[in-house]
């Protein structure tokens, strides 16, 4: 299973970029998305860039992961409304 992970374009070209992240600095293939100011997040799957997301996005999915993380290290309970801000109640949207 691949898990796309936030990343920040710290300086870049066409095809390429330094980005920062959750697992520090990495060259991120940029050929999916096409060229990207420094300051813009993408999605990171395997060294390349598939989706520009906003910095909202970046700070939810980077959140979920912390909670995934919780969860494989034996946490018995998380706080799911810190982990997964919108799931709402029961799963449900909000």
């Amino acid at each position: 299973m691949c898990i796309g992970v936030p990343v920040q374009v710290v300086e870049g070209s066409e095809l390429t970029a330094l980005c920062r992240g959750r697992n520090g600095d990495e060259q991120v293939t940029m050929l999916l998305v096409g060229e990207q100011p420094a300051g813009t997040w993408v999605l990171n799957f395997l060294g390349w860039a598939r989706e520009v997301i906003s910095a909202q996005d970046a700070e939810h999915i980077n959140k979920a992961l912390d909670g995934l993380g919780e969860i494989m290290n034996g946490a018995e309970s998380i706080d799911v409304d810190h982990y997964f801000p919108g799931l709402g109640p029961a799963g449900e949207a909000s």
